[in-house]
């Protein structure tokens, strides 16, 4: 269960909360509660995500049911830096696609004296550990696992299954190409895709 950190009045500072799982876990919903909660109490809160992730919009941070926040699309994890001054919260979503500076970036926001707060995919397709997540998640105060339910068992589900035939690591997807899936799900997947390939 997440807690949120009491009040200091003597000493600004600031953390590191993670929020991870596999796709349609509800990572992007959790990471836009909190930030709005941030804005309810009249924290200064900027949002950034990365330039690719177009899926819903341009600009708004869009979770799967349609709960949107504004942000700021950047390309690298350094121009965020440029861009937090003056600022209580800053939120990150969709970190697995920042370069591996990301980590370096909330370390230095939360030495600040900033709340960090950022989302991501925890394991690729293939699942193993995604880009930054990792490091992210050992240096965060706070780390939150969202599930998904399994779209085979019903099961809670911690993989992202991808359904079509493609080997990039990174490529952007909703339903018709992610399926969220137990472990058992996966590897029976997994195992049922290698011998379509080897014919190849």
């Amino acid at each position: 269960m997440f807690l949120e950190n009491t009040v200091n009045h003597t000493e600004q500072f600031g953390w590191i909360e993670v929020i991870c799982g596999s796709m349609f876990s509800g990572k992007t919903e959790e990471l836009i509660r909190r930030l709005k909660r941030a804005q309810f109490a009249k924290q200064s809160v900027e949002i950034f995500k990365p330039t690719i992730d177009t899926r819903y919009d341009d600009v708004m941070v869009v979770s799967h049911d349609a709960n949107e926040i504004r942000s700021t699309p950047v390309s690298s994890s350094a121009s965020i830096l440029l861009m937090c001054e003056g600022v209580h919260v800053v939120g990150i979503d969709e970190a697995q696609f920042f370069d591996d500076h990301i980590v370096s970036v909330c370390n230095e926001l939360a030495n600040r004296g900033i709340r960090v707060i950022v989302a991501g995919l925890d394991m690729d397709f293939k699942g193993n550990p995604f880009g930054p997540m990792p490091a992210l998640m050992a240096t965060a105060e706070y780390v939150t696992k969202v599930h998904a339910v399994c779209t085979r068992t019903g099961n809670l589900a911690h993989y992202s299954f991808r359904k079509v035939a493609n080997d990039n690591v990174v490529m952007l997807g909703e339903t018709q190409e992610y399926e969220p899936l137990s472990r058992a799900a996966y590897y029976k997947a997994m195992r049922s895709q290698p011998k379509k390939e080897e014919h190849e």
